[in-house]
Parts: structure tokens; sequence; C-alpha cells
């Protein structure tokens, strides 16, 4: 049987499955809010040295609204489980489409792997320090990965449950957090954090660049487009209101957690204690229970943003087999619409990249590191990759707003300049700005001094993009009916629909 014929007998994604709230719920679980709080926070705090934290989480959020403005108004048109992909090959080109396909696939798997580093270190830690019961962290990476894997397999409303509650969780932690804070208050409430003046400065790039990493699940919406219930709706209102929660949640809790420990020592008190100061901070104030409880749920934030990224990932990989421009058994989708294909080949990235780190690791790596030796998967494996996934997906975003301009040239579909010109190219040019302020800062976020190795990350991630164009190109002259499928996988031509005959533009 060929792989067209496979294709047209697979069942594919599910269908009408997914409403606003799961898809909401699931970019926001990829920003993991309890770890974006206590982790991403105070991170910000520390290495940029600034109080205008709490505002840069607004800033960026009015930033991706702007972007929204013409990327959503796109996804009433383009409805395609790869987003970003599918909207650069009807924007731009269908070989700028499969290079960006690549940057998105290379990223999107950064993001997850990285993030697999810091769940087994906490999860490691937790079960020695309450119990004393000393194991690698590895281990449980390991053991992670696989239930991910099941759970990308199933039905993607049973992942969507899952998130859900544990997204519902982390919200409840970090507000009672909130009120803690702001209850304690050492220096009284102020709004100083809030002052444009703590923001607007030198420090305005580096806070946006750590910023952002909180918003990396914004094209979700788009990515479930084809299992919406209602997709020319429900994209663009998930996304508006993920958008929104994101900004204004983290931008609150920022905030707060200024006001708890005081503004004038949130910096050195976050330079001192990194993550755990969210921790030893309610050790002060709540019972021990309830803080054993939050660094439980800070470790299953990680597992939420695990399984969310993952099938982000997953369903890359069936677009791209889909349409041709991978193996098409990539477009295999299990009795559930789970892309299982995609999910297995995922969930077998993350054991090598993991296999490797520990191995590395035992192997002499760890010890590069000195007294930190023991932070080896935090300092390089979730460091280097999330960092790097960050990177290429903000560039992504930058390229889609010209798309969107693209695609509204050849047929604005009645809608005015604000959407189909304006926004677009004031927020492509801002995004445009933070790509260029994340490659300039990119030392700093690796924790390193520049050098010409701090930069292979990067450059392997345009080296994606680059090879993606290229073999987009290979196609239009090798394969012209696979090449018209690029980016069009849910129209007529495409493999699992009805009509097969494909014309070439």
């Amino acid at each position: 049987m060929s792989e067209q014929q496979t294709a047209e007998h697979d069942p594919g994604l599910s269908r009408r499955t997914l409403g606003v709230p799961a898809i909401t719920l699931m970019i926001i679980a990829a920003s993991a809010p309890l770890t974006a709080v206590a982790g991403g926070v105070t991170t910000s705090f520390a290495v940029t040295e600034s109080l205008g934290v709490p505002l840069g989480f607004l800033v960026i959020a009015a930033i991706l609204v702007v972007f929204s403005v013409g990327y959503t108004a796109m996804s009433r048109y383009v409805t395609n489980a790869g987003a970003f992909y599918a909207y650069i090959a009807q924007g731009i080109s269908r070989s700028f489409g499969v290079g960006g396909s690549l940057i998105a696939l290379v990223s999107y798997n950064a993001m997850q792997v990285g993030i697999y580093g810091l769940f087994g270190f906490q999860l490691s830690m937790f079960l020695e320090a309450k119990f004393g019961f000393a194991s690698p962290w590895w281990l449980w990476v390991i053991l992670c990965i696989i239930v991910v894997g099941l759970l990308g397999i199933n039905k993607i409303d049973l992942s969507a449950k899952v998130l859900g509650i544990l997204v519902a969780l982390e919200f409840v932690v970090v507000i009672i957090f909130d009120i803690v804070a702001l209850t304690t208050a050492p220096e009284g409430v102020t709004a100083q954090t809030f002052n444009p003046a703590e923001l607007f400065g030198p420090s305005l790039g580096i806070v946006l660049v750590f910023g952002v990493a909180a918003f990396m699940g914004f094209e979700g919406a788009a990515i479930y487009g084809e299992e919406a219930k209602d997709p020319k709706r429900t994209v663009s209102r998930a996304t508006y209101l993920a958008v929104a929660i994101i900004g204004v949640f983290y931008a609150f809790s920022a905030w707060a957690f200024s006001i708890g420990i005081g503004p004038s020592q949130i910096v050195p008190k976050s330079q001192e204690f990194g993550p755990d100061l969210m921790f030893v901070f309610m050790g002060d104030h709540v019972s021990v229970i309830f803080v054993d409880i939050m660094n439980i749920l800070f470790i299953t934030s990680l597992f939420a943003a695990l399984q969310s990224f993952h099938n982000a990932v997953a369903r890359y990989f069936f677009s791209l087999g889909r349409e041709g421009v991978l193996p098409g058994w990539f477009a295999h989708t299990s009795k559930h619409g789970a892309p299982w294909a995609g999910s297995a080949v995922q969930t077998t990235i993350a054991l090598v990249v993991t296999i490797g780190f520990a191995i590395w690791g035992a192997n002499g790596g760890a010890d590069a590191f000195g007294d930190m030796a023991f932070l080896f998967p935090v300092l390089t494996m979730f460091t280097w990759l999330t960092n790097t996934g960050a990177m290429g997906l903000v560039l992504l975003m930058a390229v889609i707003a010209a798309a969107v301009i693209g695609f509204f040239r050849r047929d604005n579909h009645g809608l005015g300049a604000w959407t189909t010109m304006i926004a677009p190219v004031i927020s492509g040019l801002l995004l445009a700005w933070v790509f260029i302020m994340i490659i300039a800062n990119f030392h700093v976020m690796m924790g390193e001094d520049p050098s010409p190795s701090t930069y292979i990350l990067p450059v392997i991630v345009i080296l994606a993009g680059i090879i993606g164009i290229v073999w987009g190109s290979v196609l239009k002259s090798k394969k012209p009916d696979v090449y018209a499928r690029i980016g069009h996988g849910t129209e007529p031509g495409a493999y699992g629909t009805e009509v097969i005959d494909v014309v070439d533009e």
C-alpha cells in the first residue's frame, strides 16, 4: 500500500473536540505558571537587576496582542496543525514555509527536551530532601517521557483534562502566594515596579528577553485548529484569552512578589536564592505541608508544560508528513485521532537527548561546574535548550508578521489596513527587535561569557531554516505535486482528503 493510500484510510486528527477553555489551558500549560513565577520572575529580577519586570510582562503581552490582530485574522482562512509553517507557506512562499517548519521543530523539541532536565532535577532533589531517597535525575526523566508519550497517543481531550486540572491547581497556589505576599509587604504596598522609569532604560531589552519565554505556548491555538470545535472562532478567542491571562496574571504576581520581599530587596534576594526564593518566603509564613504541596505542583507544572510542547511537536510532524515534506508515515494517527507517529518520534528524540546528557554528565561533564556539579541538568540541558527554543520561536513570530502582510496583499477579504498591514508591521518590527536582543544577550541567558561556542545552538536553529528552504526548492523542481501541497494540508488535494488530484500553481 502506498503512502498516499495509507494516508487516505488513516482516521486523521480528531475533529470538533476542543473548545476555547481547553485550548486556552493548553497554551497556558506550556508557559507553566508556577514555574514562570517561581523561576522566571526571580531569574529576571536577578539577571536584569531591574524593578521593571512586572511591567515587562504587560509590554510583551501588548506586543503579542498587536501581533494577534493579523495572526488571528489569517487563522480564519488557514487551518493547519503545522500552524506557523502553513502561515509562512501561504503568506511568503512554500519553500520558506518548509524552512519555518524545521525551525519550529527544532525550537519546540528544544523547549520540550530542555524542560525535562529541570523536571528530573527537581523531582530527584525533592525526593532526597523529603525521604532521603537519592536517585539520578535522568531516571525520572525517562519515566516521565514514557508517561508523556502515552498521553500523546491518546485522545487529545484526555491531555486537555489532565493539563486543565494541573493548571488550575497552579493558579490556586500562585494566587495564595500573591495574597500572602501582599499581606506581608515589609515595605508597604507600592506601585514602584509599575513605574515606566524602572523599565524603559538600559535594561529594557534584557527584561523583555527573559519575559518572552513565558509566552512560548502562544502558537498552540492555531496548532489545535483542526481539532477545535469552531476553528474560525476558537483559535482567535483562545489566543487573545491566553495572552491576556498570561500577561496580566504574571505581571500581577511579579508585582506581588516584589511587595512580599520588598522592592529594595527583591533583586538581591533573587540573586541569593534564585527560584527557591518563593519557597523560602512561603516557608516563613505558611505551614511546611503547604510548601511541600507547592514543591509538588512546581514539578507537575513542568509536567504540564512537557505535555503541551509534546503535543505541539507531534502535530507538526503530522502536518509535514501529510503534505509529503516528511515521509508519509508521519501522518499516521491512532484510532483516537492522535498523531501517534509524530508522538513516537518526539518521544524518541527526548530519550536520545536525555541519555546523551546523562552519559556526558556521568563521564566528567558535571565536574566542570565544580561545587555546582549537582545542577548539571539545569545548567546545561534546561538552560541551553529552552533558551534556544525561545529564540527560534520569537524569530518565527517575526516572520509570521511578514507572512500575514503577504497573505492579505493578494486578497484582503474585506479587512481594513489595521488588520492586514499596520498591526503586522508594528508587531513584526518589535518582535524582530526582541529577537536581536535575544541574540545580543544570549551569553547572559546561557550564564557564561561571550565566546564562539555560545552561539552554536542559535546557528543550529538558523541552519535548520536554511536547510528547510533548500529542501523546499528541491521539492519544487523534483516533486511539484508535493510542493503544491505545502502549507495546504487541509485543502483539496492533500493526503487524507477526498479529492486526490493536485494541480501545481
